[in-house]
């Protein structure tokens, strides 16, 4: 089996280690795998295509913000690169985002359409179906069960200054997402399984893989973190982001530090400079962290992690500290709520931190030994990195197998 993936980074960021680690796993098992990816440099794999060059991805860049056209850029590189998935001829292509100024999506979907060959697409946010944005639900829109235009979201990713095209977005996405033979939709969580549902991808069937993560670097691991920072004694509530945008709720933890007492403190970690300079004394801030081991060891070090996302697709950050044995609470949005049950965790509704605060005076009564065996034991069940990838590898062979059939199917019939 030879198979293609597409996405924005190559081993780098959450979605670009997804992608690297199927190719380790394709590899291992005796098939052939290359990903084509757009921005940065690759790591972790040794068989890549890289799509255009750095003027490519800035001048893509200039058109979304000018022009709002974010996914019609990049003509020349997207031509070159079809050109490559030719000669390679993969037996399936597997798409993660499509978006991120490095590819054209006119070109890549008609492509896609006469090529014929099984498609798989991970929607990791919800920019397939939108005129715009990839994320909506902490601004409340829901323009896209209809159709998109004055967007409310226009300056967020991916930022336009000047115009609004969010109605003709809409428009040529539908017109070329739609149609597809053989194409198979994944997400990793229900709550955005049921939003393609509503949307105008709803054509297609979709099915849901969570996202996994690696059980080796994620676990319970001692450190003198509370001695270095001068913590012991106290009940660390923990937050992890990279960035710490709106969406992610980075003034809830300014609010909630507010209303702790002296032997409770903030951790937060994957802050810039300039949000760590602005911090309350009371809260602690450490720049983006790319060790696991280190992140690890500040998972279990903490009391509680608590994540007030707006919005997330899953939250990797929450099967990350269960992982480590600690306890979440979330706020009640997304496909968060889908990470923890009621042994692992607390679900509040969307900005109560009186409830938060409540939660963690039971939590500080309880112990965290209470919920520590239970949260390893949930993580270990359903969200080992190896057993979601070998789900994802099944699934190219269920889709390959359609499409020889559909092929067979349709040779007898120009016979007869």
């Amino acid at each position: 089996m030879k198979v293609l993936q597409i996405n924005t980074a190559c081993g780098i960021g959450s979605i670009g280690r997804i992608a690297s680690d199927i190719h380790k796993m394709l590899i291992e098992q005796g098939h052939e795998s290359i990903i084509a990816y757009g921005r940065g440099t690759a790591h972790n794999c040794d068989n890549t295509i890289k799509i255009g060059n750095n003027l490519d991805f800035y001048t893509h860049a200039l058109k979304t913000r000018i022009l709002d056209k974010h996914g019609f850029g990049s003509k020349n590189a997207t031509r070159k690169f079809l050109e490559r998935v030719k000669n390679y001829n993969p037996d399936i292509i597997h798409l993660h985002n499509v978006h991120g100024y490095y590819i054209n999506i006119d070109l890549l979907f008609n492509f896609l359409k006469e090529y014929n060959k099984p498609i798989v697409w991970t929607l990791h946010d919800c920019w397939a179906f939108t005129g715009h944005c990839a994320h909506f639900d902490y601004a409340n829109c829901y323009k896209w069960e209809t159709h998109c235009q004055k967007c409310p979201e226009k300056k967020s990713y991916p930022k336009s200054i000047f115009l609004d095209n969010s109605y003709d977005n809409f428009e040529k996405k539908k017109e070329l997402f739609i149609g597809l033979k053989n194409m198979t939709l994944v997400t990793p969580s229900q709550w955005l399984a049921n939003l393609v549902k509503r949307s105008f991808l709803k054509e297609y069937p979709v099915k849901v893989i969570n996202n996994g993560i690696d059980l080796n670097a994620f676990k319970p691991a001692p450190s003198d973190f509370r001695k270095k920072y001068d913590l012991e004694n106290k009940f660390i509530i923990l937050g992890v982001a990279s960035p710490w945008t709106r969406r992610k709720g980075f003034e809830y933890f300014i609010e909630l530090s507010k209303m702790l007492s002296v032997k409770e403190a903030v951790v937060l970690v994957g802050l810039s400079k300039k949000q760590i300079q602005g911090l309350p004394k009371n809260v602690i801030g450490i720049n983006r962290t790319n060790s696991t081991k280190e992140l690890a060891e500040i998972y279990t070090t903490s009391d509680v992690f608590f994540n007030p996302t707006l919005e997330e697709v899953l939250g990797l950050t929450n099967i990350e500290a269960q992982a480590c044995g600690t306890p979440v609470i979330t706020f009640n949005t997304g496909g968060s709520i889908e990470t923890i049950d009621n042994s692992t965790g607390y679900i509040v509704e969307k900005g109560d931190l009186q409830e938060v605060k409540q939660i963690i005076q039971r939590m500080k009564k309880e112990g965290k030994e209470k919920y520590s065996n239970y949260c390893i034991a949930r993580a270990n069940n359903y969200y080992d990195k190896n057993k979601k990838f070998q789900e994802y590898i099944e699934l190219y062979n269920i889709s390959m197998t359609m499409n020889i059939r559909e092929d067979t199917g349709n040779y007898f019939l120009r016979k007869d």
